[in-house]
C-alpha cells in the first residue's frame, strides 16, 4: 500500500478549520501538522482544498442480491466514493430479505468482492425470525433494521409480541423506518374513494402523512424508553417528530438518536409538481415547515446524523403512473456537495456539516477507528474544491439506473479526490480499479 502525504489542506474535523498536512502510512493517519518533511510515495498538493473526514452513510439500498437491475453494490459503492462518502451501511430489503444470518453473511462476501467503500450491513427483522435476529453480532454488524411501516421489499413488522421482544432483547442498535400502516391504509382507500385512479403524487404526503409518522415514531420511541434499546430512528420527515428527541445530553450518552436524509431538507411539497414520482420516497416529503425544522433539529441536534436513503429503481419503474410508481431515489453521489450548497447559502457550518455526516454516524454507531482525522485512525478522506461548480447531468452520473432528482441543478462544490482505508481510490474523476473497502467493525 503506497504512503501518501496530503500537503496543505484546509481540514475540517472535530469543531476546528485549520491548515495541515496528513501523512498516511499503510492505510493509517500516522501524523497529522503543519510543514511536515516526510518522504512519501504519492505527494497531494491540497493547497485551496477542503479536507473531510469521509461521509459515513448508515441508510443505503444498494439492491444486491436480487434488485441488480435498479443497482449493484459494485456501481453504487463507486457512485458514494465519488460523492465523498467512504462507508456506508445497507439495508435488508433485497432479494431474498436478509433475514437469517447466512443470507445477511453473504452479503458481506459479496462486498468483499465488488465494493470500492468500506461496508455493513442490516441485520432484517421480520414477523417470525426474532431468534435469528437475537445472534447478530455486535463487533461485525451495523445493527438491526426494524420496518414499522411497509416499503419496498415490504419487510412490515407489525406483530406487537414480536416488536416487543426486538425491543427488550436486541443486542445491538435497532434502526427503525416508522410510518404506521393502518393510518396509510386508511388514508389511500380515502382518497381512493374520492379520485379513483386518478391519483398522483402530490398526494404522496396526505397518503403517508405527518400523522402515520410520528404515531409509529412514538411507538418506537415508548419501546426503546420502557426497554432502554438502543434505538435510531431513520428519515425524519416531519416537524412533530423532532419533538421526540433530546438535544440536552451528549450523542455518545443518548440512547436514542435520530437521522435526517438529504432529501428531505432538500425538496418540499411543492417541487411535486415539477418533479412527480422522482422525489417519491417512504417517509413522503412533506411541506417546507416540515422541511426547516428538520435542519433547525440538525442544527440543534435534536436530529444526530445526516444520510441518503440512497434507494434507486430504474427509469421505467419511476416512469409508470404514481400508483405503480416504486418509492425511492439515489443519492450518495450528491449528497455532500448538497450540503456544502447550504453552507454556501449560509445555513449550516462546515464544521456541523463533517459532524453530521462522518463524526456523528461514527459515534451513533460506535464505529471503530473512522469518521474522524485522528493519528491512528483509517485514512477515509475527501477533499473538496469549493469553487469548482458542477451540473448534474446524465453524463456525469455514476448510478447504474442513470437518473438523479438533481439532474439540472449546479452545485458550487466539487469532490476531487477519495481515499478509502489509505488507498487513493478516487481522484479526477478516475477510480483506482480492483482495490475494495473494508467490513466495517464496532467498538461494542
Amino acid at each position: 500500500m503506497a504512503s501518501i502525504i496530503i500537503k496543505s489542506a484546509t481540514i475540517v474535523n472535530e469543531g476546528r478549520t485549520f491548515i495541515g498536512d496528513v501523512f498516511i502510512k499503510d492505510g493509517i493517519i500516522e501524523q497529522i501538522g503543519s510543514s511536515l518533511n516526510i518522504e512519501a510515495d504519492k505527494v497531494i498538493n491540497a493547497e485551496g482544498l477542503h479536507l473531510f473526514p469521509g461521509c459515513i452513510d448508515d441508510q443505503v439500498h444498494f439492491r444486491e442480491p436480487g434488485l441488480t437491475h435498479k443497482a449493484d453494490i459494485f456501481t453504487e459503492s463507486r457512485a458514494a466514493i465519488a460523492g465523498g462518502i467512504t462507508s456506508f451501511m445497507e439495508m435488508p430489503n433485497t432479494i431474498p430479505n436478509a433475514l437469517t444470518q447466512q443470507l445477511l453473511e453473504d452479503k458481506y462476501q459479496i462486498a468483499q468482492k465488488s465494493s470500492a467503500a468500506n461496508y455493513s450491513f442490516f441485520m432484517g427483522a421480520g414477523n417470525d425470525n426474532l431468534e435469528e435476529v437475537l445472534k447478530t453480532d455486535p463487533k461485525n454488524v451495523c445493527g438491526i433494521k426494524v420496518f414499522m411501516g411497509s416499503s419496498t421489499g415490504n419487510m412490515l413488522v407489525d406483530n406487537e409480541k414480536t416488536l416487543e421482544g426486538i425491543f427488550s432483547r436486541a443486542p445491538i442498535l435497532v434502526a427503525t423506518h416508522c410510518e404506521d400502516e393502518a393510518s396509510i391504509r386508511a388514508n389511500e382507500a380515502q382518497f381512493k374513494l374520492q379520485y379513483g385512479d386518478n391519483l398522483t403524487a402530490e398526494m404522496h404526503p396526505m397518503i403517508r402523512n405527518a400523522e402515520a409518522c410520528f404515531i409509529s415514531s412514538s411507538l418506537a420511541v415508548g419501546l426503546a424508553k420502557k426497554y432502554d434499546t438502543r434505538l435510531h430512528v431513520l428519515h425524519i420527515s416531519t416537524a412533530i417528530e423532532t419533538s421526540l428527541f433530546d438535544n440536552s445530553i451528549p450523542l455518545e450518552k443518548k440512547r436514542i438518536t435520530s437521522e435526517a436524509c438529504i432529501h428531505h431538507l432538500w425538496f418540499s411539497d411543492a417541487d411535486y409538481e415539477k418533479k412527480g414520482n422522482w422525489i417519491k420516497w417512504n417517509p413522503a416529503i412533506k411541506t417546507v415547515a416540515d422541511r426547516d425544522e428538520i435542519l433547525k433539529a440538525v442544527l440543534d441536534d435534536r436530529i444526530d446524523v445526516i444520510a441518503t436513503d440512497h434507494a434507486p429503481h430504474t427509469i421505467e419503474e419511476k416512469s409508470q403512473p404514481y400508483p405503480k410508481a416504486p418509492s425511492g431515489g439515489p443519492l450518495v453521489q450528491h449528497a455532500l456537495i448538497a450540503m456544502l450548497e447550504f453552507y454556501k447559502q449560509g445555513k449550516i457550518s462546515l464544521e456541523k456539516i463533517v459532524e453530521k455526516m462522518a463524526h456523528s454516524p461514527a459515534i451513533c454507531f460506535q464505529v471503530e477507528n473512522r469518521g474522524f482525522i485522528r493519528e491512528g485512525y483509517w485514512a477515509d478522506l475527501v477533499l473538496v474544491d469549493l469553487n469548482k461548480r458542477i451540473t448534474v447531468s446524465k453524463a456525469n452520473l455514476l448510478y447504474k439506473c442513470r437518473w438523479s432528482p438533481f439532474e439540472g441543478q449546479a452545485f458550487g462544490s466539487s469532490v476531487i479526490s477519495t481515499i478509502v482505508s489509505g488507498n487513493l481510490v478516487y481522484e479526477n474523476g478516475t477510480f483506482k480499479e480492483g482495490v475494495f473497502g473494508k467490513r466495517l467493525v464496532f467498538n461494542r
